[in-house]
């Protein structure tokens, strides 16, 4: 990571490639009640152009995704759902839909290897978007989204989307059109910046990424994610009952997930495990050397009644 890349982030707009990112379609007249019984949000009542987060269960409620998905219309006006899916999970996502497909009148398209995304982050993200497309756009809530044509013919789909901590858009446009895409929004005014200054954001952003700080073996209440990711009102669904029985009689989980940082000594790497007083306490996920907090680590799934920070927050 460049300290140019950093504090263009943090005070103008940098542009990221996203290499592998997931796009999976769903669509057909089932679509949403076929995904709303899959996922721990609601789909039914998600409006054409709107978006959300959610968490894929398995029926222990064990987190087997964890995705982003957006009500779109395809080609012929028919209503659909691309599902944003973490690099490399596309596949297994699928296989689980498929799984789960009976009698559905439902149609499952993996997508990624047509499209390329980017991800424009900074303060001046929007405004670097509306000179590369000459006309301005609307203020969106994260995870509203929309398309508009850049150039002659490069339609593109953008979301609102903030994992890096900073206004953020994820840019989706196909394969051929990524090159031109680039350069627009390159003269427009952003600077191109690397997964390492990307990861560094994310770690202070206390984003989660799947494979990295939540898998299989996560309880999905027990993620960062869970209070915009999980609806209480949407109905059964897989893995529906052992979270309610967490909310209505544990009252707690009993594992959190924190951001703290290091004190002393440097960014602690790998899966090391967290002590207090000898036993277990926790298992660092991600951790980084922020240029403006040193030595973090923001990825610690410790045992809840030795936390001393809420879920999500900084400490030291």
């Amino acid at each position: 990571m460049t300290s140019a890349e950093y504090t263009q982030t943090l005070k103008a707009a940098s542009l990221f490639e996203i290499p592998n990112a997931g796009k999976l379609e769903v669509s057909g007249p089932d679509a949403p009640s076929f995904l709303h019984n899959l996922c721990t949000n609601d789909i039914n009542n998600l409006p054409l152009g709107g978006g959300c987060e959610a968490y894929f269960c398995d029926q222990r409620a064990k987190v087997l995704a964890h995705v982003f998905i957006y009500h779109v219309l395809i080609e012929g006006g028919k209503h659909a759902f691309w599902l944003d899916v973490t690099p490399d999970f596309n596949e297994k996502l699928l296989k689980h839909l498929d799984r789960h497909l009976i009698a559905e009148q439902v149609e499952l398209v993996d997508r990624t290897e047509h499209f390329t995304q980017f991800h424009l982050a900074g303060p001046k993200a929007k405004a670097v978007l509306e000179k590369a497309l000459g006309e301005s756009l609307p203020d969106l809530a994260e995870f509203l989204h929309l398309e508009r044509t850049f150039g002659l013919n490069a339609t593109c789909h953008l979301r609102r989307h903030d994992p890096l901590g900073v206004p953020g858009y994820d840019i989706v446009c196909l394969n051929e059109r990524a090159t031109g895409m680039r350069e627009m929004l390159l003269a427009a005014g952003a600077r191109l910046a690397g997964a390492e200054t990307f990861e560094t954001l994310r770690v202070e952003a206390v984003t989660p990424i799947y494979g990295i700080d939540i898998d299989e073996t996560r309880f999905v209440m027990e993620t960062p994610r869970a209070l915009r990711a999980v609806s209480y009102a949407k109905g059964c669904y897989l893995g529906q009952e052992p979270i309610v029985m967490s909310r209505d009689r544990a009252g707690f989980v009993n594992r959190a997930f924190m951001a703290m940082k290091v004190v002393e000594g440097g960014p602690i790497v790998g899966k090391a495990k967290l002590l207090k007083d000898g036993a277990d306490a926790g298992l660092i996920t991600s951790s980084g050397m922020s240029p403006r907090l040193g030595p973090i680590l923001v990825r610690e799934n410790g045992w809840s009644k030795c936390c001393r920070f809420p879920c999500g927050s900084r400490g030291e």
